[in-house]
Formats: structure tokens, C-alpha cells, sequence
């Protein structure tokens, strides 16, 4: 028999956000947000579940909260509308594109049943009998009554901090200009809300059918077939060690664990609790009279009795509770596989699967937002508030942030694309205070490459980059994006050029100061002093030089004109004021910077004539693995690091700068530069900047006194990446970094259950200690290519590059030729 939506439908109308059902009903609707999966502590899952019990007790008696979550089978749609995309994003998203995931959405819908109403039935449901609005649905003093205790139960989940509400208003509820309500999306199971389209309802024997998808409904209905113990968490076994164990939600291998579509309806019905009691008390006498007859009947009673004991000595608030789960696909022959799946999840939860049959319609029917006072009450058990809140999904999935700024990278489940912000958006919620940040992770974890990755992301949005390497782990992005690259070779040796001013850069007292240092380094040894005079000297010598440089426009302003401005001009203006050579000895100065002249043996040093505006660029590379050792070269190059970066910090107002500096520990042992880091740490963070500092082991940070409690104290970002092998000693690390026990477990599941049919490598992210996560650092085969550390990749990528004219038509060219050998 046949009968059109509109004659059935439970719904009497929408008025003031609320839904009117045709018994009297009133419903209020909210969507919630939910903390994102793999998050939460063992204290924070205690505490969120006694903000739901808190909640809960705070609606009036004859009221229903029924909790909605969606869980669609979605693909990541691509954006290729950027015009500034560059070839690795334009890669990215093609390699992305159609990524499955699974996408939630939660709704809790309140109910209001009025006085003297019937409960529903399986006999007498909605679906086959109409009725008259009651008069008490239209009384207003009552209605508010109902809406400020709905108030307060939304302000007792937000106050928890782990919960947001928001209310539905009459749009979002109901259909408007071919957008689906959450009414009708229900009732056509609608994967879209904006794909309107309206599909037949079949409910034949044992089968629902909408449109074209194939239904299935397994309840949670009856006590004897849930848990023997329930709590707010369990142990979730893929990400727990031997020193660890990774808490997931009670329930949430019903939720984002289940990867098919379903929705898992939570039904919490407050009743009378006096009422409640007095049934029990007639139940225990009943079950107590038959109890001889029977041991079922005696263990009834001791159960019955156990309860109102917890009801009344524990002040526990007695509910009736169910729970389900519709599931559905468009292929009947996949029915059977989604009952394994779900019967697999309940067993999780060490809870038996019943797939309801007769029963289905009127309890699928019941699910309709605002019809939710008509659900058969026989398939209800009865529960305390504490025990009801375990069932409840605690979890959404990854969220992406919609800050211009970040990286991307992927969520854990699935790998679908986030952006993640580590920079600007946390400083803006208070959870930290810099943008430092800290990355730690032993060799071949992953380490190089994730810090490729970030870097050309920040690159990408205009940030100026500093980075300081050991080992050219930034070859192929350098090559890629034209940065200047600075390494020492024997047939091209590093060169630079401290006394050039370039366009937008200006002889202030930074600049003679960074001169002044460098030139000191190079005349004095780390244990000799320097005289007051000595300096003075120094500053007349910079200001005469330059000042030489302004009148006479043929001299290019290097090293060697400088040396010879000394030797020729200063030497007669220090004759003139009768400076003594205990003063400052002029000979002995240039007799050591000899060698830095034209002629002298590192006279390439100091005279470079191309990649001189330094300012200006915005990505530079220092490769200090062939000079890391040496006693002239690696002080003068440290010197110049310094100037380059505190030139851009103070006069790139408004732009983002960044000084990575990975393994060049080196460095960190000289005094010098070690006091520089500490200075940088400290201050970067005025001038829009952010530094961070890469190494592979952490006991090159506490090697060095000096840095180690500036870094660390003054990194508000800490990213570790695989740190499996240090499990048994991590607790040192964990009070060095500063971790907490929840960080731990997250950290020691990096790369526990990867998915192998995928090759990607986990990094662990923590935002001021407040928030932290574990995420995929997945990338396009060309992202692979511009990023690998691997020698014989390299190769290959250079064999390309030369061959097809440049670095990305040669990873393209390489990529196709892999694809086509597959």
C-alpha cells in the first residue's frame, strides 16, 4: 500500500526554530562540533563524559535527547582555481583528487513530550495514526521552561571546552531554494545537503529501502545484548605500546571507525524518576515472589534490587536508554559485508549486533528530527545517565583550518588533505606565545622531509626563508624555486659580499655593527681581547669608507677596495690624528686580511659580484657540509648567517621571515653563535619571524648549555617525528621537551598502524603543550622528487633536470616515465 510523505509525515510544521510534531511534540535542533579523534586524554574522555551526565540531569522529566551522527562516504574535490598555484600544489591536488574519507556531522535534537502523552510502540507508531496538536504545546509560560533548560544543557557542554552548539534555525531545519533541511535529508538519507532529490520509501518485511540504497538497522535495545562493563574510553590496541596505552572514545568504533555510511542514532529518555522507581520496587516484589520457582527469576530480582540500591543510595538518575545504527549502500550483494563490519565494531565493545527486522521502520521512522517521543518504547532498556553517556560518539574527524597560512598535510585515518596552521592561528587562540618551533627526529624518520615540505609550503605564501644545512637536504626545492644556494666547492667556493648595499637596504648602525663583528672575527682569535680604540678605529674606518663609496661611483663596494681604502686612505688619516700603534695597529690588521685580498688565498671570500641583494631574495641556502670543520671559512660564514637575518628581521616590516637551522650543530658549539640563537629565540618573534632549529638527536641539544633551555623554553611548536627506538628511554625526552603523558602516547603511536598500501611516514605536532596531534606527511610522487634525500633519486632528478631543460619539466618527465613502467 502506497501513501504520499505529506499525509504520514510526523512533522505538523516549524515555528521559532522549534519542530512541532503532530502529537504536540517540541523539538529544538543543534549541530555540534566534536573534539577531533586521537586527541583526548584518559582525564580529558572522564571529563568530557561528566559534562554529558551534568547535561543530561539538567533537562525536565517527560523530555528525549537524541543524538545524530552522520557519517558519509565522501572524496576530497581538488581546487585548481588558484592562479598563483605552483607545480608542486597544482601536483598535490591532483594526486588528492577522489581521496575517500569520511565526513561527520553531528546533530543533538531536544524534545519536549507533553503532559499525558503515550509513549510510542512498535504497534502504535506515527507512521499509521494521526493526531491533534494538545493544548499544552500551546502554552508559552511551559514552551520557555523547556527552552531554558535547553540553554543550560548547551551551556554546561560548551563550559567543558571540548563541545560546540549551534542552534538550527527554520532554514536549516526545512528545505529552502533546492537546498535540502535536515528534515528531508533524513528522510532520503541525502549524502548532500544541496542534492535535492526525492526518493521512495520502501518498507517491505524485514527490508528498507530508499531510492536506490539498501538499508540496514542494528540496535543497542535490549541490556543483554550490550557490555558487561562500559566507561567513558578503551583502549585502542593499533596505537598502544608496552609503556602506553592510546585512549579512544567508548563507542568510537561506531563512529569514525566504521568506514561505510551510517548514521548512529542515541536515544536518552528522561522519564518520571519517582515513577521509574516505583515500577522497579513493584518488578523486585513480583520477581521476589517467583524467585523460588526459578533461578532466572532470582537473578532478575538480585539485578532489580542492585538497581534501585545505585538509584537511590548513589542518587543515580534512572533513563531509558537505545541506540542504533542505519547503515546503507547502493550494491544489495555489499549487505552482507557491512553486517561484518558492524558486528565487528560491537564486538569492540564487547556488544552483540541485532539487526532489527519487523521493528525497523518505526525505529528508523522514530529517527526523524522532532519525532523522536513517538520511538517504541519496548525496544528501550533501562540505564542510569552515567551509563547512557558511554554509548555516546565523543569524536568528529580532522578538521581542516581556513587560515591563508600553514602546510598541508593529512589526516590519519584516511589521508585526506588539511590544512594546518602551526604559525598564526595558534597565537591568535592563546595557545602559544612565539612561533618557534622545534623538530626532532632520529635519520630516516622522515625528518628532512617534512621540513622540505613546510618550508616550500611558508615559501609558497610569500614567507622569506634562512636556512642553515648540513648534508643538502634542500637541493631540489633551492633548483626548484630559484633561491640562492651557498656551498662550498673547489671549482665554485662560496662568496659573499658584506660591504654591498642593495635596493631597499641602507647603511644604518645594524649594518656597520654586522661589518664591525665580521671583521673583528677575522683579525682576533676567540681568546683575544679587543680594545676599546681597536673598535673606534674600526668605526671611523667603516664611516670614511663608505662615505669614499658615495663621491667616487667607479668603486664597487667589496673587500678589495675596502683593503685597499685602509692601506692607501685611513692609514694617512690615522697618521694625521697621531693614533699610536699601541692603539690600534694598522699593519698588524692588514697583515692578517691579507689573505682575504685579491691575490690572498681566500680572496674569492668577501668579493662576490652576483647574488648580492640578499635582502631582497626570499629563500636562501647556506650548505656548510664541506667548510663545517674549517678554522676560517665556517666562523666568517656563521658571521654573515647572523647579518642576513637580523637584516631581514628588522627591515621586512609586515613580512613573515623564518631561519631553519638543521644539523649544523657545529655552529651551536661556538659560543658565538650559540648566544645569537639564544638572542633569536628570544626576540624573532617582534619582528614577525619564527625560528626553528632540526636535529636528530636530542642529545645535541643538551650538549650545548647555553642553547638547550632557550630553545626549548622558547618553542611553543614542537614537532618529533618517528621515536619507536627511544621508547624505552622517552620518559628523558619527555621532561626535556616538556611533554605530557597524553603527548607520550601520541607520540610513541607515530607510525604504529601506517596503512601499507601507502607510502607516507607520521609527524606528531604539539601547539603549546595544549593541543596536540598526530598527522600523515603524505605528498604527490613530484613533491617526493623535489624533497628525497635518497643519493640515487638525486641523481636521477639532475639526470632529468639536465636532459628536459629544468628541474620541473624534469621531475614531470620522471613521474610519467615511472607511471608508464608501472
Amino acid at each position: 500500500m502506497e501513501k504520499w510523505l505529506d499525509d504520514v509525515m510526523p512533522v505538523l510544521g516549524i515555528e521559532h526554530d522549534c519542530i512541532i510534531s503532530k502529537q504536540g511534540d517540541i523539538t529544538l535542533a543543534y549541530k555540534v562540533t566534536l573534539p577531533e579523534i586521537f586527541t583526548l586524554s584518559d582525564n580529558e574522555y572522564e571529563s568530557f563524559h561528566q559534562a554529558w551526565v551534568k547535561a543530561i540531569k539538567v533537562l525536565p522529566k517527560h523530555s528525549i535527547l537524541h543524538k545524530q551522527d552522520w557519517f558519509i562516504d565522501s572524496k576530497y574535490k581538488p581546487d585548481f582555481g588558484g592562479k598563483d598555484d605552483s607545480f608542486l600544489s597544482r601536483s598535490s591536488e591532483r594526486f588528492f583528487n577522489e581521496r575517500p574519507f569520511l565526513n561527520h556531522s553531528c546533530y543533538i535534537f531536544l524534545t519536549k513530550k507533553p503532559k499525558g502523552r503515550k509513549d510510542g510502540s512498535s504497534l502504535f507508531s506515527n507512521l499509521l495514526r494521526k493526531s491533534i496538536v494538545p493544548e499544552q504545546t500551546l502554552n508559552h509560560t511551559l514552551v520557555q521552561d523547556f527552552m531554558d533548560s535547553c540553554g543550560q544543557f548547551k551551556q554546561i557542554l560548551e563550559d567543558s571546552g571540548f563541545v560546540k552548539m549551534t542552534r538550527l534555525r527554520d532554514d536549516d531545519i526545512y528545505s529552502h531554494k533546492r537546498k535540502m533541511g535536515i528534515l528531508e535529508r533524513y528522510c532520503f538519507l541525502a549524502e548532500e545537503e544541496d542534492n535535492f532529490i526525492v526518493k521512495d520509501l520502501q518498507f517491505a518485511g524485514d527490508k528498507i529501502q530508499i531510492g536506490g540504497q539498501h538499508c540496514q538497522l542494528f540496535t543497542l535495545g535490549d541490556a543483554a545484548d550490550l557490555p558487561s562493563l562500559c566507561g567513558s574510553r578503551i583502549n585502542y590496541d593499533k596505537y598502544s605500546t608496552d609503556k602506553t596505552k592510546f585512549s579512544i572514545g567508548f563507542a568510537s568504533t561506531l563512529g569514525q571507525l566504521l568506514p561505510c555510511n551510517h548514521i548512529y542514532n542515541q536515544y536518552v529518555f528522561i522519564e518520571d524518576a519517582q515513577k521509574t522507581i516505583q515500577k522497579m520496587e513493584s518488578k523486585r516484589l513480583r520477581l521476589q515472589s517467583l524467585s523460588a520457582y526459578s533461578r532466572e527469576n532470582s537473578i532478575s530480582r538480585d539485578a532489580t534490587n542492585d538497581f534501585l540500591n545505585e538509584a537511590i543510595g548513589d542518587q543515580r538518575q534512572p533513563i531509558k536508554a537505545h541506540y542504533n545504527l542505519l547503515v546503507w549502500t547502493e550494491d544489495p550483494d555489499k549487505l552482507k559485508d557491512l553486517k561484518n563490519m558492524v558486528s565487528s565494531a560491537l564486538a569492540q565493545m564487547d556488544a552483540v549486533a541485532k539487526l532489527e527486522t519487523f521493528g525497523a521502520p518505526q525505529i528508523y521512522w522514530a529517527g526523524i528530527p522532532g519525532n523522536e517521543a513517538d520511538f517504541p518504547m519496548n525496544d528501550c532498556f533501562d540505564s542510569f545517565t552515567e551509563q547512557a553517556a558511554c554509548f555516546f560518539n565523543l569524536e568528529t574527524g580532522y578538521r581542516t583550518s581556513l587560515s591563508p597560512v600553514g602546510i598541508r598535510l593529512g589526516d590519519r585515518q584516511t589521508g585526506k588533505p588539511i590544512h594546518v596552521d602551526i604559525s598564526d592561528e595558534p597565537m591568535k587562540l592563546g595557545i602559544c606565545t612565539n612561533r618557534n618551533k622545534f623538530i626532532l627526529g632520529p635519520s630516516g624518520s622522515g625528518k628532512s622531509f617534512y621540513t622540505n615540505h613546510m618550508v616550500r609550503s611558508y615559501y609558497e605564501q610569500g614567507t622569506h626563508i634562512v636556512l642553515v644545512d648540513v648534508g643538502h637536504s634542500y637541493k631540489g626545492l633551492c633548483d626548484m624555486v630559484n633561491g640562492y644556494y651557498f656551498t662550498y666547492e673547489e671549482n665554485n667556493p662560496i662568496k659573499f659580499n658584506p660591504f654591498f648595499i642593495g635596493e631597499g637596504d641602507s647603511l644604518d648602525t645594524e649594518k656597520k655593527e654586522s661589518i664591525k663583528t665580521l671583521l673583528l672575527a677575522l683579525w682576533k682569535k676567540d681568546d683575544e681581547e679587543f680594545k676599546r680604540s681597536e673598535y673606534v678605529a674600526l668605526s671611523n674606518a667603516i664611516q670614511l669608507y663608505f662615505e669614499k663609496l658615495d663621491k667616487d661611483l667607479t668603486l664597487f663596494p667589496c673587500f678589495d677596495t675596502f683593503y685597499e681604502f685602509l692601506k692607501e686612505d685611513f692609514v694617512k688619516v690615522l697618521q694625521g690624528d697621531k693614533v699610536k700603534d699601541r692603539d690600534f695597529d694598522i699593519n698588524n690588521f692588514l697583515y692578517v686580511l691579507r689573505p682575504y685580498y685579491k691575490g690572498g688565498e681566500f680572496d674569492y671570500l668577501l668579493n662576490a659580484h652576483e647574488n648580492l641583494n640578499l635582502l631582497t631574495e626570499r629563500l636562501i641556502v647556506f650548505e656548510l657540509d664541506n667548510i663545517k670543520d674549517h678554522p676560517i671559512l665556517f666562523p666568517v660564514v656563521t658571521i654573515i648567517i647572523m647579518e642576513v637575518f637580523i637584516n631581514k628581521m628588522r627591515k621586512l616590516k609586515g613580512i613573515r621571515k623564518m631561519i631553519l637551522i638543521e644539523e649544523a650543530w657545529k655552529a651551536l658549539m661556538k659560543e658565538g653563535f650559540a648566544e645569537y640563537i639564544k638572542y633569536l629565540f628570544k626576540t624573532v618573534r617582534k619582528f614577525f619571524g619564527e625560528a626553528i632549529v632540526v636535529t636528530q638527536e636530542i642529545e645535541d641539544i643538551i650538549s650545548s648549555q647555553v642553547v638547550k633551555q632557550a630553545i626549548v623554553n622558547n618553542s611553543d611548536c614542537k614537532i618529533l617525528l618517528d621515536q619507536s627506538k627511544y621508547q624505552n628511554k622517552f620518559d628523558a625526552i619527555q621532561e626535556l621537551l616538556g611533554l605530557t603523558d597524553k603527548e607520550k602516547a601520541l607520540v610513541l603511536s607515530v607510525n604504529k598502524a601506517n596503512d601499507p598500501l601507502r607510502k607516507y611516514k607520521e609527524v606528531f605536532i604539539s601547539l603549546g603543550g595544549m593541543l596536540s596531534k598526530v598527522y600523515r606527511t603524505e605528498v604527490s610522487p613530484e613533491e617526493y622528487y623535489a624533497y628525497t634525500t635518497e643519493q640515487t633519486e638525486k641523481v636521477k632528478v639532475a639526470e632529468y633536470a639536465a636532459r628536459f631543460g629544468s628541474i620541473e619539466k624534469g621531475i614531470a618527465a620522471l613521474v610519467a616515465d615511472q607511471k608508464s613502467n608501472n
